[in-house]
């Protein structure tokens, strides 16, 4: 097996909880040594439980910090001095009075990037900045659920994930540039450019998004959850080409163009609930995966880790969901989660 891609880059982390901490984990798995710079009491995810903490920590080690200290402070510019970047998950005030941003640390390393992810950007402010409240502000919320129901969110940190996701992009790229810089990467601006498409059909056609039964795609259909004889089942329909195979399968007939079928919605729905009460999801999803139609039935999360062992791994004492990032001739080593100080401690404290 070969070294990770990352290996020999040296990422430091301060923060709490879920964006930074995923962030760096992701790097972590293929090969960075990610060092987490603790405060005396520790990263707070530490005190939800220790599968938590281990889900975001896996393979780091740990440095405790006092960085309201002038000794914490010294020591956190040696440690710059030896790194290629530092992510930081903290509200954009504690970020400048700590001194992790790239201005205060280029004097002991000029191409040390710094990742700064907040909730609205770097000089933007304190406001509060949960994920949830990142999905209320940014439209995400007013999306999900039933046109008839209350707004609703998804059922995981849909924007700490994506942000963490984001900014390890953006810190490599920024490595792979050799040059050393401040990034700034926002939970609002990131769950702005998800809706991508939703906010380009409204900029440019003044089509302004709303929910759909069943989580209904806003053009194509049927593409959906229906129920079933036996549970729900996923059906995407996205071409004539799907259309044509399901209806043969379903025993449905006309509606042969994507353009018929959104222009006739309802009386398409109508016809697709009643042949798929016919079976149950499980099995409409093994007829229509034979065919090659996107279809899937409606699983819980631990059906969904059943039938993907190969995602379950070990790390130390926790199973834990592995990397998504697959590396030919590479596995991650997947270590066990730090201990609060195991590999330093600058705290002054016993």
């Amino acid at each position: 097996m070969s070294a990770g891609p990352l290996a020999g880059i040296r990422i430091l982390e301060v923060g709490h909880i879920l964006a930074g901490p995923y962030a760096t984990m992701l790097l972590a798995d293929l090969g960075a040594e990610v060092t987490k710079l603790e405060p005396p009491g520790g990263d707070l995810s530490r005190q939800v439980s220790d599968a938590y903490f281990a889900s975001l920590n896996r393979g780091k080690r740990s440095i405790r910090l006092d960085l309201t200290t002038e000794e914490g402070r010294a020591r956190l510019g040696e440690l710059a001095a030896d790194a290629h970047a530092l992510v930081v998950n903290l509200k954009p005030s504690a970020i400048h009075a700590f001194g992790l941003t790239y201005e205060a640390l280029r004097r002991y390393n000029e191409k040390i990037v710094c990742v700064a992810l907040t909730g609205f950007g770097l000089n933007a402010g304190d406001d509060p900045a949960f994920d949830y409240v990142i999905q209320a502000a940014t439209g995400v919320a007013a999306l999900t659920g039933d046109p008839d129901g209350p707004p609703t969110l998804p059922g995981y940190s849909a924007a700490d994930n994506s942000t963490g996701m984001t900014a390890a992009l953006a810190l490599l790229a920024q490595i792979v540039s050799g040059r050393g810089g401040q990034l700034d990467v926002s939970l609002r601006d990131v769950m702005l450019s998800q809706l991508n498409y939703r906010a380009s059909a409204y900029l440019n056609d003044g089509v302004e998004p709303r929910r759909l039964p069943n989580g209904a795609h806003s053009y194509y259909v049927p593409a959906q959850l229906f129920p079933t004889a036996d549970g729900h089942l996923a059906l995407f329909v996205t071409h004539d080409g799907f259309w044509k195979k399901f209806s043969t399968e379903a025993g449905v007939t006309g509606f042969a163009t994507m353009a018929e079928r959104a222009s006739r919605r309802e009386e398409v729905l109508d016809v697709v609930t009643k042949a798929l009460a016919a079976d149950t999801a499980e099995n409409w999803e093994r007829r229509l995966k034979r065919l090659g139609v996107p279809a899937a039935k409606v699983r819980s999360l631990p059906e969904a880790l059943e039938r993907t062992p190969d995602m379950v791994v070990q790390a130390g004492d926790f199973r834990l969901v592995a990397s998504p990032i697959r590396v030919a001739g590479y596995e991650p080593e997947y270590g066990p989660p730090p201990r609060l100080g195991e590999h330093g401690d600058f705290t002054g404290t016993a």
